[in-house]
């Protein structure tokens, strides 16, 4: 038996307060000085790794819905998504911030030799106007455009799993394993869509 509304209300916090818990123990090891031997380093590839991880997330949960049958894990898209952009803003920022020091010479310098940096801002550039629309009057007010803008998502899947993996010089473990999840993602988004086609063209 589903839970009631005040049951949904308090599971939501209780994931939102989890979904903070990465960034309250980075900041922790920040403030006693327990990053290692290069913290800013840490900091920047820690919350980009717990953005790819919240972004997986929220594409997981259509295709969940699909297989399980189970709609009550779309309550939690939305939030996955925003995670998923305060974590790539922070990822952001200590690399503008702390790394290149604001520094725009230091950003011109740094992009021609990492073509990487471009494939993550182009990422991040996807996932602002669906962090800016997330909400439900923007969700009205566009429509039915509202879900085309938000199929971008899939594609700053793509380009952020494209950014990892050119972003590590030796171990491909971890971006595999983001692009087996993705690709996994977008197999059983692309079947729907042809088996619903399917069933229009036959009715």
């Amino acid at each position: 038996m589903l839970p009631g509304k005040k049951g949904w209300a308090a599971i939501k916090i209780i994931v939102f307060l989890l979904s903070l818990v990465p960034f309250g123990l980075l900041l922790k090891d920040a403030i006693n000085d327990q990053l290692g031997a290069n913290p800013i380093e840490t900091l920047h590839f820690g919350f980009g790794d717990w953005a790819l991880r919240f972004l997986c997330i929220g594409l997981a949960l259509s295709p969940s819905k699909t297989v399980t049958g189970q709609n009550w894990p779309m309550r939690f898209r939305r939030m996955m998504g925003l995670f998923a952009f305060f974590y790539a803003s922070l990822h952001l920022l200590v690399f503008i911030v702390l790394d290149l020091s604001l520094s725009w010479e230091a950003f011109k310098d740094e992009v021609p030799k990492s073509p990487y940096i471009l494939m993550g801002l182009l990422t991040y550039l996807l996932l602002f106007p669906l962090a800016v629309t997330s909400t439900k009057k923007m969700q009205k007010r566009l429509g039915r455009s509202w879900i085309k803008l938000h199929q971008l998502v899939y594609v700053a899947g793509l380009t952020a799993v494209v950014h990892y993996f050119w972003l590590v010089k030796a171990d491909y473990t971890e971006p595999l394993i983001y692009a087996v999840v993705i690709g996994a993602v977008l197999g059983i988004r692309v079947a729907v869509y042809y088996r619903k086609r399917a069933k229009v063209f036959v009715s």
